[in-house]
């Protein structure tokens, strides 16, 4: 949920708000890549009656740039429809739901996948069941082995996957939106200087109880890049794609009163979109997150002067003085943080660090950037690259990567060496986090797809 409720309008529309999107080269299936796409924010596990689903008006896409312009090359789209079988009970199941087609499942929920790749479309799978919510012991008693029946098998090692999922986003927002209140990393507070302000002690996971709505896929690295080949050499630029998720709705929508439901007609328009974890929540103003969410990728240069001068940047050095003083002075002098924009718009070129390379081009474009040819790391680091960790952000995005963390990092300074050499940086900056791990979450992530773990139970999980 790193781009949770971040613009005014989507924060009403929960259903087409993108709140997460990973990209990885499965840890598991090294030939292969996954892509996670997340929806329908801040769910509390009790959900009843009306439990949490997907939006049967919305056209949910997972887009895929292998050329560098910032425009889908591949699109797989996924649409959904629910079922109900007794409209006369208010109940979501009526009996125990222990396999996926129990007819004491009463609103079930199915979904189409479409590829789209250069004007050629090909359905993948169709009447695709979704798994229910997790309800509790009596209603779902072997939850994992209905979200193992939910993952299909769409042939060729491919395997696509719809349902509810345990958020594993780890994040402070307490402290975070508390006007960037950083308090919580105690340990660094002596020796960066930040004795002078009183600590929370550990930071607070506000979504160790939650649930999203997942959108997975699986898909042989071939599908994906631009001439359709596995590249083994993490050079090579046909290696890179651009990855990033997106909802539409319909232009028009009236209500029916006779029936008492909405009608939707015209076609579709963007109202959300993901690459970046928090590159809307954090960088973009206020008054134009909603206009960045209809935007496709290709025409982010409009919104680059807000990564080459984030607002977040200047306010730390105000918010802490005296602990990021080399931060200060680079905010004087005025230059663009390239560094940013490199990370966040263009991909990394070749020759700034040893071995690694995500550039997809001069078109600035908020996306994922992964470099499939970046084999899993034996020992992977929550910090990516941060971290010397070249399988991790920001070179595609791992479920477990602490991205909040590594983005604060680089706004407070830590990657502007990457594009000047003398400049030293404030230790501090390298230290920021939010104070929590992988360890805070309440549910561990999975060891294979779909990778996010169990949802947390609406009986066993307290709400907050």
């Amino acid at each position: 949920m790193s781009s949770h409720r971040e613009a005014p309008g989507i924060s009403k529309d929960p259903v087409a708000d993108s709140t997460d999107v990973y990209a990885f080269v499965s840890p598991d299936k090294p030939d292969m890549v996954t892509l996670i796409a997340n929806y329908v924010p801040l769910q509390g596990p009790a959900g009843g009656p009306n439990f949490y689903e997907f939006g049967d008006d919305v056209l949910y896409s997972l887009n895929i740039d292998n050329n560098g312009d910032g425009y889908a090359d591949v699109t797989y789209q996924f649409r959904f429809s629910t079922k109900v079988a007794d409209e006369e009970t208010f109940l979501y199941n009526t009996g125990p739901i222990e396999r996926l087609n129990s007819p004491n499942w009463n609103r079930r929920q199915f979904y189409t996948v479409t590829r789209e790749d250069h004007g050629h479309w090909r359905e993948l799978g169709r009447n695709l069941a979704c798994p229910p919510c997790n309800i509790g012991p009596l209603s779902t008693p072997d939850y994992p082995a209905l979200a193992a029946a939910a993952v299909h098998d769409l042939g060729g090692g491919r395997h696509v996957f719809a349902g509810q999922r345990a958020e594993g986003f780890y994040v402070d927002l307490g402290s975070i939106f508390d006007l960037a209140d950083l308090r919580p990393f105690a340990s660094a507070h002596e020796h960066y200087g930040l004795h002078h302000y009183p600590t929370n002690g550990p930071g607070v996971n506000a979504t160790k109880n939650l649930n999203v709505h997942s959108i997975a896929l699986q898909v042989p690295i071939t599908d994906l890049t631009r001439d359709g080949k596995h590249h083994p050499h993490a050079s090579d630029e046909c290696a890179v794609i651009g990855v990033w998720t997106s909802a539409s709705r319909q232009r028009a929508r009236i209500y029916d009163t006779d029936h008492a439901e909405y009608v939707n007609s015209g076609p579709f328009t963007q109202v959300s979109r993901l690459g970046n974890p928090l590159f809307n929540e954090v960088i973009v103003p206020m008054g134009k997150k909603d206009y960045w969410n209809t935007q496709p990728p290709a025409h982010d240069k409009q919104f680059a002067s807000y990564v080459a001068h984030p607002g977040l940047a200047e306010l730390l050095p105000s918010l802490y003085p005296g602990v990021f003083p080399e931060l200060a002075k680079l905010n004087k002098s005025g230059k663009a943080r390239a560094d940013l924009e490199a990370i966040l718009l263009t991909g990394l070129p070749a020759g700034i660090i040893t071995g690694f390379q995500n550039y997809t081009g001069a078109t600035q474009a908020d996306m994922l950037r992964l470099n499939t040819a970046i084999r899993p790391s034996a020992k992977p680091s929550i910090y990516g690259l941060l971290g010397n960790d070249l399988a991790g952000f920001p070179n595609g995005r791992r479920v477990f990567d602490d991205v909040v963390a590594i983005e604060l990092r680089a706004i407070a300074g830590t990657t502007y060496s990457l594009v000047d050499k003398s400049y030293t940086g404030d230790p501090a900056a390298k230290a920021v986090t939010d104070g929590l791990t992988p360890a805070d979450l309440n549910v561990p992530y999975l060891r294979h797809f779909p990778y996010l773990g169990v949802p947390h139970s609406g009986f066993t999980t307290p709400s907050s």
